[in-house]
């Protein structure tokens, strides 16, 4: 049974979407079944694997959802051979509304992946920056949630929303979510500023930090323009690196290392 990580934070500009793009990639090339679904209506991580996402394509996360379609027909594969993406596109900004009057309306994600989180080893779920009923669904059907948060000033406004919204899903929607990790991203050793608000993260969370920072890099920036992940573009670059050194933070969390070492070699 797949493992299903949220990555979601309601603040915009946190690196939410590179995460999502990149710890997939990682984690696929690592030789792990993984599925990427993209529930953003920016659709960016869809757009990040090279795959077209204009209002004309039929099968997307949208028809899935509203349309009750097959989940299995709209799963596109990628360029690389352990994953797949859900696309998105721009037909969600209305499911919202759609959604507001459908029975059981917190659960149609979870229901919807029932079919295939056996197909996967890691089902990594690229949320909007919100915390509206597409995001609900994500936290609802997730086993876990994995916060990013920037190393600049407001890195922790807004994040007990946030931390609220998934205690309010434990108690009443998904009692076995958990905190799967906070990650610090744009950060700079350089700065000063960056050391002292990746410091206050850690005083906040604790041991939920990775120890993996991804640092600032021109690469992670440019790779999204070309239709690819970090490591497909420069594999030697900074980006690719640090997501990489996530992937085993991550291995390691679920006991799979040895399998990971061993792409090492």
């Amino acid at each position: 049974m797949g493992r299903v990580i949220a990555i979601a934070n309601q603040k915009g500009g946190v690196g939410k979407t590179t995460t999502a793009v990149n710890i997939a990639a990682s984690i696929a090339i690592s030789e792990f079944k993984t599925l990427l679904i993209d529930i953003d209506p920016q659709a960016n991580a869809t757009s990040g694997f090279g795959i077209e996402t204009g209002d004309e394509i039929d099968n997307t996360f949208y028809q899935v959802m509203v349309k009750g379609g097959n989940i299995h027909d709209a799963i596109k594969q990628s360029s690389l051979e352990y994953l797949d993406v859900l696309p998105s596109n721009v037909n969600l900004v209305g499911m919202e509304v759609e959604l507001v009057n459908m029975r059981e309306r917190e659960y149609v994600m979870q229901k919807a992946l029932k079919g295939v989180r056996s197909l996967y080893d890691y089902i990594i779920i690229d949320c909007p920056p919100s915390l509206g009923l597409i995001t609900l669904n994500s936290l609802t059907a997730a086993d876990s949630v994995l916060i990013p948060v920037q190393a600049e000033y407001y890195a922790l406004e807004g994040l007990g929303k946030l931390l609220n919204t998934i205690s309010i899903v434990r108690k009443h929607l998904n009692p076995k979510i958990e905190i799967e990790g906070v990650l610090v991203t744009m950060y700079d050793s350089r700065l000063r500023l960056a050391t002292q608000v990746a410091e206050e993260v850690k005083k906040f969370f604790k041991e939920k930090v990775y120890r993996t920072y991804i640092r600032r890099n021109v690469r992670l920036s440019e790779a999204p323009s070309h239709g690819k992940p970090a490591l497909l573009y420069d594999a030697q670059s900074i980006g690719s690196k640090d997501y990489l050194d996530l992937a085993q933070e991550i291995f390691e969390r679920d006991g799979n290392i040895k399998k990971f070492k061993v792409w090492q070699r």
